[in-house]
């Protein structure tokens, strides 16, 4: 029988996430509440702070109960790639417009894997892209700019 350990990494997150969950839970007083029928400006922020509390002590709960495996390396590549993207769309797409602002930002992210080729990830963003202004622009009826003024449009 292998001996049960706690892990001072789950400890830290779950500390982490309960900090977290009660500083927003705080500011979200500082709102009205309102009632789960009639909702305030501080209702959903207070329930994700609850949330996040309740996750927190899930974790370190789970840290004193399950055998925990060595650490694996950093994933440097998939941080590099994915963290900027959501930047890079919400920098350009004012200026680009929805699809090339989605277009270039999703590129960027595909190249998180390294298994990822350029043609893939080409076939696997413009189905993203092409989804994604049939939904948020036609189905929903989004009022955005497809194309934006750095372009010409």
């Amino acid at each position: 029988m292998k001996s049960l350990s706690f892990s001072m990494r789950d400890l830290i997150c779950g500390l982490f996430f309960i900090a977290v969950g009660l500083f927003f839970a705080i500011q979200a007083y500082g709102l009205d509440i309102g009632t789960a029928f009639k909702m305030g400006p501080g209702y959903f922020p207070l329930v994700l702070a609850g949330l996040l509390v309740i996750f927190g002590i899930i974790v370190i709960i789970q840290g004193t109960q399950v055998e925990h495996e060595p650490m694996g390396p950093i994933a440097w590549r998939g941080m590099l790639f994915i963290l900027p993207a959501p930047i890079l769309f919400g920098l350009t797409v004012r200026g680009l417009g929805f699809v090339p602002s989605l277009f270039l930002s999703g590129l960027l992210a595909a190249f998180a894997s390294s298994k990822m080729r350029p043609g893939t990830a080409l076939l696997l963003v413009s189905g993203l892209t092409l989804f994604s202004v049939v939904v948020f622009s036609y189905a929903l009826g989004l009022p955005f700019r497809r194309f934006g003024p750095w372009l010409g449009q």
